[in-house]
């Protein structure tokens, strides 16, 4: 059907398939109307997008449109933004957010999931690491499999099917200085090693879609590069799906340098098989004359024609484009509000617990002070789609409706500007309280797209209230809402309890009270290293050895981070044992003892690394491998296996061929990056 579908169109009904806008006016409703436009973005909601779809099915040769947005951790119900809810470590908690948030996107419209966003970084500076899932290719693309999964599950047959468009391709996370659309320069084995990894896990999910970067590489911006699109893309990864440029990115290669003009720039992004030009009008403008001038170009527009339509097909948009228009019982149902709730729990991470003062038992007074305690717009995070404030429930009114506690609020200061009377009346609750919770950290202006950051500390006015109020009450819990790590090293010397509990999402004053009262046990594991200073940057757990490993790289401060890839702390205490690793023919099989020694029901997340000791080519110091998350009642222990085949620990040699060479393998058991046990075995 497809095939002679295009045999009928039209060169100018072909080019609109190619054509995407983020706008509409009056130009893009006339080229609606004359069928030369396939898809937008930013529009929502049934009754406008029935009323196009109407249109372009009534023009000569119907085809219906993709309908893409931005729907990032939530479309009604808002989840915790993605680097959080990666500290969960739980696969199948993560999935069913996106299962969650495609079936709420679709029930208004959407069809085309600008998401998820799979860049590995090491640069909490840059603040689109909040969209990400952390520093791991191993983790990042295990959660990339099952958002790609959820977003695509579709298990419905009411409404159009919904695609996931895995981004940015590729190697976007590398911005120099963390400094978003910058230029990046990695090596062809760290784009293999590293940054192609996620993308190569969306493709094994049959990932419909994908979204080239901003970034340049190898000096060539990937809207216009052919190696990293067609050849690396297309022949070797076998991607038969839609490539979509980001926003006006294909334009862009203009300001790159790369492309002279408009014209240049629309026939090297079709020579790089990028199938839709998102806004910026070059195809539609100028495909048309570079066909004429180059005939044989046109079956490159046919091919990017039928994989966009193919992506049409299989959404079911030939046959279910219209949506019902009483659709508000699709949104924020009570499950979904019950997952919500669920993932901001596993997604706090626990820092610092000095002398135990978490959880907050035997205690009346608590002085509850912060910009963010009772702010109700910032956990909605970056990205945060149709989400709405007055879904969200902050940290005081949870407090609110706990009866257990009194509770004194102050605000204290801005996030940005200190106050001394606001000041003041925070510092008199704090002196009459018996245990300060400060609510502090960045808004959700604060990281995101091109919201990067050259400082990471939390801002002055914040670290200002915070050291007073250390002078007057000592006892203080510090709770951060941020999207991405920061910088604490006073923090972590002067304050006995520290929360890490991001941008949550609607449910995050619930989740964030449960955690403080002892109602859940925080089971978060970072997944992004926090640095001590932000000269550190960037500092990573999988690093090279170098050859002169004892050598102190600083005059100033430690070499190691204030807090480590996995890193986690619970209110009870789990200790490994037995640790046992086996070779059998191909598969390795792995097994450790966790035993919960204390006093709680605690849930661990055992992390499984390797290192292979002698290659011919330097390997990192470790690499995670296999991750588990378990429940643990007091005094219990639980053996838990794992099975490894050998061709996971092969590596790329010098020439970039997968290889494995004999000698020792060092596998690590443990809690996190650093606190591990070891056993080797000989390959």
């Amino acid at each position: 059907m497809i095939e002679k579908l295009i045999k009928k169109m039209t060169l100018k009904e072909k080019i609109g398939q190619l054509v995407q806008f983020g706008k509409l006016k009056e130009e893009q409703l006339k080229l609606l109307k004359n069928g030369e436009i396939g898809s937008f973005l930013n529009v929502y909601s049934p009754k406008k997008i029935n009323e196009l779809q109407n249109n372009i099915m009534n023009s000569k040769n119907p085809i219906p449109l993709l309908i893409g947005d931005d729907v990032i951790h939530g479309y009604k119900t808002i989840f915790p933004i993605p680097l959080a809810l990666s500290c969960s470590w739980n696969l199948e908690l993560i999935e069913k957010t996106c299962e969650i948030t495609a079936r709420e996107a679709a029930a208004d419209g959407i069809n085309m999931i600008f998401a998820p966003m799979v860049d590995i970084s090491y640069d909490p500076r840059w603040g689109r690491v909040a969209e990400g899932n952390g520093e791991d290719p191993y983790l990042g693309t295990e959660i990339t499999k099952v958002r790609v999964r959820g977003l695509q599950k579709n298990n419905w047959d009411d409404l159009p099917h919904v695609t996931a468009c895995v981004k940015h391709y590729v190697g976007y996370g590398a911005v120099e200085g963390g400094r978003d659309y910058n230029s990046v320069d990695v090596s062809e084995r760290k784009l293999r090693e590293i940054y192609l990894k996620p993308f190569i896990g969306a493709i094994e999910e049959n990932v419909g879609s994908l979204m080239v970067s901003f970034n340049e590489f190898n000096g060539i911006p990937p809207s216009a590069n052919t190696y990293l699109t067609k050849k690396i893309l297309r022949e070797e990864l076998n991607f038969n799906g839609v490539v979509v440029s980001d926003w006006e990115s294909i334009k862009e290669t203009i300001l790159h340098g790369v492309s002279k003009d408009e014209k240049e720039a629309a026939l090297k992004a079709l020579l790089s098989t990028v199938d839709i030009d998102m806004n910026s009008a070059v195809y539609l403008n100028n495909l048309e004359n570079i066909i004429k001038e180059n005939p044989e170009l046109e079956n490159l527009i046919d091919d990017a024609v039928l994989r966009i339509l193919k992506l049409k097909e299989k959404l079911n948009l030939f046959e279910k484009h219209i949506i019902p228009e009483n659709n508000a019982k699709e949104f924020r149902k009570p499950e979904y509000v019950n997952i919500a709730r669920k993932a901001a729990l596993e997604s706090i991470v626990l820092l610092k617990n000095e002398n135990n003062i978490l959880p907050l038992k035997g205690i009346n007074k608590i002085a509850l002070i912060g910009p963010l305690a009772n702010d109700n717009h910032s956990p909605l995070g970056c990205w945060s789609c149709k989400g709405e404030e007055s879904n969200v429930v902050t940290v005081l009114s949870a407090f609110q409706n706990n009866t257990e506690y009194e509770i004194m609020y102050e605000k204290g200061c801005d996030i940005f500007k200190y106050n001394e009377e606001e000041a003041n009346k925070a510092l008199n609750i704090a002196s009459k309280s018996d245990v300060v919770v400060a609510v502090l950290g960045e808004t959700k202006e604060m990281s995101g797209e091109n919201n990067n950051r050259s400082n990471i500390e939390l801002p002055v006015a914040q670290k200002r209230l915070l050291k007073k109020l250390k002078k007057v009450n000592p006892n203080i819990v510090l709770v951060l809402l941020n999207g991405r790590p920061l910088t604490l090293e006073w923090e972590d010397r002067n304050i006995p309890a520290i929360v890490e509990a991001w941008h949550l999402g609607d449910e995050s004053g619930n989740a964030i009270v449960d955690i403080l009262t002892g109602k859940y046990n925080p089971s978060g594991k970072l997944t992004m290293t926090f640095p001590r200073k932000i000269g550190q940057i960037p500092i990573y757990y999988n690093h090279k050895n170098t050859g002169r490993p004892y050598v102190r790289n600083y005059l100033d401060t430690k070499n190691t981070p204030l807090y480590p890839f996995g890193y986690g702390l619970s209110y009870t205490n789990f200790e490994y044992s037995n640790f046992q690793v086996e070779k059998q023919e191909d598969i390795i099989k792995l097994k450790v003892d966790i035993t919960n020694t204390g006093k709680v029901l605690g849930e661990e997340i055992c992390q499984i690394y390797f290192r292979d000791v002698y290659a011919r080519v330097s390997r990192p110091v470790k690499e995670l491998i296999r991750f588990k998350k378990i429940n643990l009642n007091p005094g219990e222990t639980k053996t838990i296996s794992f099975e490894i085949h050998i061709s996971e620990l092969y590596y790329l040699d010098e020439n970039l061929n997968l290889t494995i060479d004999n000698g020792s393998i060092e596998f690590f058991a443990g809690t996190n990056s650093q606190k591990l046990l070891k056993q080797s075995i000989e390959i």
